[in-house]
């Protein structure tokens, strides 16, 4: 009895169309944009790290085999999935507008990786090329426009994860990479299973004697080739009838691409196990008690400007409590004290009576004291400032943030902006960029600067520790942000720094959430919002640098270049199935 042999697609559980649902159209759309919310999901405050692998699962579920331009708007689609809920409290006291477009900016960068996975998931291994294309995006959207913007990075949801010591080996482009290269294998491995499921149910159904079925295969990669679809790319096969001969058996799935699959789940806890050793808080240099001043602000959003001498005062009042439970016995002396940025909006170098409350404030404490300071020179532009304020000397030194936020510190092509919203005339007065790196010698610590915005950028941060920084503070001013997730999701930024560069972090912030941080990225300390407080904690200090460190930029760029090994590649076989279907 002869049996009719056809080819099975060995995904086509989730590739083959379904005429009798309209709506199956829908469902990888639906599913692209789910695969941004459950991103969104798992970053802070909610502890819910694990659900960035179903996400990436489920964005390789979406984009598998999708042609480019399919891939493009899939990525769109996921992209605004995450960054819309994940950006909102940009619109916080501005209103929609500057939310929505940020977002829909920002996407572009996520449908331009979701293009780029599309087109490598034809190839061999490709759970690792698709996690080198999503970095890639990473890279760029932390460079480009207007100095880049690199909020969501998929580390920085990650400071309770199990990935997190890899933070230590190559920085955040490592640890987000071994994020994404998890959930995609985690599909493929599925994926893979299914097939030889499939597979085995046609072995049992040839060796009946009745129909059978074949697994066709990719000349390429040894995985099944694509399934039909309007957006499924096209994909060479290798796979014959067998004939239709009784008792023909289909040829059994190469185990490669399985391997493959298991070796991207594997590779990363693997690795993260691995470098456990790296993450380390043992106080190499001995240790520093610091305190970290929360003066609070007097109202929330973009008004409490209005009222700098309020928050200079509560500041001051803040370091003068902190004095007087000193000398009773109630707190231990710190070595010195950090204020947040914009502590004093009022310029101390031009304001006589400024600097003489801050003058007292810190001669109560008698320790050095970094003030965050909005300086304004009689001409140019004005400078976000931190202070070295010595109880002896005054000010002594100076760090002039380097990386000002576009839209909220200067405003480019401020008159078509203004056409859109009138927010824009707030900043009346653009603030200007520092060029040094910011290092101050606190009582014989050396504490390394990041003002606020930076801390989400590697370079800003690892400076201060390549310039001997034996730990890091991040002042901040989050209070034009209500009580939205920003401060968390910015907390969460320091903690992988801290791992990445085995540094305490301290974070005073002037309406909270202030923290201390050791190098592990463990909370030891922090503050409620909205809320005048003080922190005195007893913290590590170390000088040994971590390879992420030691690398810089290099582990980023391994990854851009496996990126764009695979995009060139998959460009190659395109160029050759073509030539190869023109002869």
């Amino acid at each position: 009895m002869s049996a009719t042999i056809s080819p099975v697609d060995a995904s086509a559980a989730d590739t083959a169309p379904t005429p009798a649902s309209p709506l199956r159209r829908f469902v990888r759309p639906g599913a692209a944009l789910l695969s941004g919310l459950l991103l969104y999901l798992s970053f802070p405050p909610r502890p819910l790290w694990w659900l960035a692998l179903p996400a990436f699962a489920l964005l390789g579920w979406s984009l598998r085999g999708r042609r480019l331009r399919a891939g493009f708007g899939l990525g769109y689609l996921a992209g605004l999935g995450f960054l819309l809920p994940l950006l909102i409290w940009t619109g916080e006291e501005v209103g929609p507008g500057p939310w929505l477009a940020l977002a829909a900016i920002e996407a572009l960068f996520v449908a331009l990786a979701g293009l780029g996975i599309a087109a490598v998931s034809r190839l061999p291994w490709w759970p690792f090329f698709a996690a080198g294309v999503w970095i890639l995006a990473e890279a760029a959207r932390a460079r480009v426009p207007f100095g880049g913007f690199p909020w969501g990075k998929i580390a920085f949801g990650q400071a309770d994860g199990i990935f997190l010591p890899l933070a230590a080996v190559g920085g955040t482009p490592v640890l987000g990479f071994a994020v994404a290269l998890c959930g995609f294998g985690l599909y493929e491995t599925y994926r893979q299973i299914q097939a030889r499921r499939a597979a085995g149910t046609a072995a049992g159904t040839v060796r009946d004697g009745d129909t059978g079925t074949d697994v066709a295969t990719d000349t390429a990669t040894g995985t099944e080739a694509g399934a039909v679809g309007s957006d499924r790319a096209p994909a060479s096969r290798t796979g014959t009838g067998l004939g239709a001969t009784t008792g023909a058996r289909p040829r059994s799935l190469p185990r490669g691409p399985l391997v493959a699959a298991a070796l991207a789940v594997l590779v990363p806890v693997t690795g993260a196990l691995a470098a456990l050793p790296l993450v380390d808080d043992s106080a190499e240099d001995g240790t520093a008690t610091v305190a970290a001043v929360q003066g609070n602000v007097p109202r929330l959003g973009l008004d409490f400007n209005s009222q700098r001498r309020a928050v200079l005062d509560n500041h001051v009042a803040r370091t003068r409590e902190l004095a007087a439970d000193v000398r009773a016995g109630r707190a231990p002396q710190p070595d010195f004290v950090l204020w947040p940025e914009n502590s004093s909006d009022i310029d101390p170098y031009a304001n006589a009576d400024a600097a003489d409350v801050i003058d007292g404030a810190v001669r109560a404490i008698g320790v050095p004291t970094v003030i965050g300071a909005v300086i304004a020179p009689e001409t140019g532009k004005l400078r976000n400032t931190l202070i070295q304020w010595d109880p002896d000397s005054g000010p002594v030194a100076t760090y002039d943030k380097r990386h000002v936020q576009p839209f909220g510190e200067y405003i480019p092509m401020r008159s078509f902006v203004r056409v859109f919203n009138s927010n824009v005339d707030r900043v009346s007065r653009d603030f200007g960029a520092g060029t040094k790196v910011g290092v101050f010698d606190l009582a014989g610590t050396k504490v390394g600067l990041a003002t606020c915005y930076e801390a989400a950028f590697d370079w800003a941060v690892r400076d201060t520790v390549t310039h001997g920084a034996q730990l890091i503070s991040v002042p901040s001013n989050n209070a034009t942000f209500g009580r939205s997730e920003m401060t968390y999701q910015q907390l969460a930024m320091s903690r992988v720094r801290a791992v990445e560069h085995s540094r305490s972090v301290v974070v005073p912030v002037t309406s909270g959430v202030s923290a201390v941080i050791r190098p592990d990225g463990e909370i030891v300390a922090e503050t409620k919002m909205f809320t005048p407080d003080v922190l005195v904690e007893k913290v590590p200090l170390r000088s040994s640098l971590t390879p992420a460190t030691r690398m810089g930029t290099l582990p980023e760029a391994l990854l851009v270049a496996l990126a764009a090994a695979g995009l060139g590649w998959s460009a190659f076989r395109s160029v050759r199935a073509r030539r190869t279907g023109a002869e």
